[in-house]
């Protein structure tokens, strides 16, 4: 099953967005010291640039993009101008958009901003919240490994690879539905190969490893083969 959102696009302000969700987007929405949306800093992941807020009666996560690595010492939050479509944030929203509209289980985009400055830019993204749900190293007992290959799956056929697929990006909520979540840098493809699925898979086995140890490793056998039989149905 598909679903359809009206997209507009506010190229004066930088500003993509659901116009299905949102009816009066601004500068505003991106900005968490702004008292109407009551922001709460996401305390997990996000570089300490997320926040928990509300846009127009809805649940929703704001994100700022930040640099990672040794370049972030030097720049944090900054980001090299090569056009508006290739911007972080509506490189992103693009993505999360086609999946969603797809059927693939992710945060339905509401709005991705860009903003000039200094030769460069700074970026966000306004994704809904997803309800009663945590990553799976919290729950990974609970986690059943071949409803995550099947989410995996889904979205590596919808054309879709994660460039950091990892146990903290994949959710699991109160019905044991699994989401796929942080579309930053993703590529949208014709066809996803074997080679770029397996660079997923082993991604997310290092992740398991990482933090679950001789647990994790033992899920992703689990999940790997459940993989390798929905690749084979």
């Amino acid at each position: 099953m598909t679903c359809s959102f009206t997209t507009q696009t506010l190229a004066h302000q930088g500003i993509r967005f659901n116009a299905t969700v949102l009816s009066q987007p601004s500068a505003h929405l991106f900005d968490p010291s702004n008292p109407k949306l009551n922001a709460q800093p996401v305390t997990q992941g996000g570089r300490n640039a997320a926040w928990f807020v509300q846009i127009e009666g809805v649940a929703a996560v704001l994100r700022h993009y930040k640099r990672g690595g040794l370049i972030a010492k030097v720049i944090r939050s900054s980001y090299f101008w090569l056009g508006a479509e290739r911007t972080r944030s509506w490189a992103e929203y693009g993505v999360l958009l086609h999946l969603y509209n797809s059927g693939v289980a992710v945060p339905l985009p509401i709005a991705a901003q860009w903003k000039k400055q200094l030769g460069g830019y700074k970026a966000a993204i306004l994704v809904a919240r997803i309800p009663q749900a945590l990553p799976i190293a919290h729950q990974l007992e609970k986690t059943p490994p071949k409803a995550v290959a099947f989410a995996v799956k889904q979205m590596h056929d919808a054309g879709v690879w994660h460039a950091d697929l990892n146990v903290f990006n994949i959710l699991k909520d109160e019905s044991d539905r699994i989401y796929l979540i942080d579309f930053d840098r993703a590529r949208r493809l014709t066809v996803v190969d074997s080679k770029q699925r397996l660079n997923n898979l082993l991604r997310l086995r290092r992740s398991l490893i990482k933090v679950r140890g001789d647990t994790g490793q033992q899920w992703y056998e689990q999940f790997y083969q459940a993989y390798q039989q929905l690749s084979q149905a």
